[in-house]
């Protein structure tokens, strides 16, 4: 039986942007890179931040409905969380072009910060607003 994975223990990424229908859809993805099998299971913290380290967007909603299963990560395995949200220049709301987002593995407090490359979000709270799946096996791609 395997334990929970901690912060320590993951390499945090974040996959390129796969659009379709006006929505942005990116991977956020954690991989073991410990010697040990552990496991995740729900969602990710996920936080958008400025150079100081400093939110800049509200909070993602997490999707509901879903099941969240447990995925167990051996040495090297990889599980995913989609994160979607609404074209902000088809919404219309402001934006801000966020420098990092800070991940946080289910049931841990500590986060990884992953330089944000994916353009502006929605910085309202209105529209646009992200939406994280629980985890999934695998990296997305």
């Amino acid at each position: 039986m395997s334990g929970r994975c901690h912060t320590s223990e993951l390499r945090a990424s974040v996959g390129a942007d796969d659009p379709g229908a006006g929505q942005s859809n990116f991977a956020v993805v954690l991989t073991n890179g410990s010697r040990r099998t552990c496991s995740v299971r729900g969602f990710p913290g996920v936080a958008f931040v400025n150079r100081q380290g400093e939110a800049v967007t509200p909070d993602p909603e997490r999707a509901g409905g879903q099941e969240q299963p447990t995925v167990t990560l051996t040495p090297g395995a990889s599980a995913w969380s989609a994160l979607t949200y609404a074209d902000p220049a088809i919404t219309g709301v402001t934006t801000v072009t966020p420098a990092a987002l800070l991940i946080t593995p289910p049931d841990e407090t500590t986060s990884i910060s992953v330089r944000w490359t994916g353009g502006e979000v929605s910085n309202t709270g209105k529209a646009s607003v992200p939406r994280l799946s629980p985890f999934r096996s695998g990296d997305g791609a």
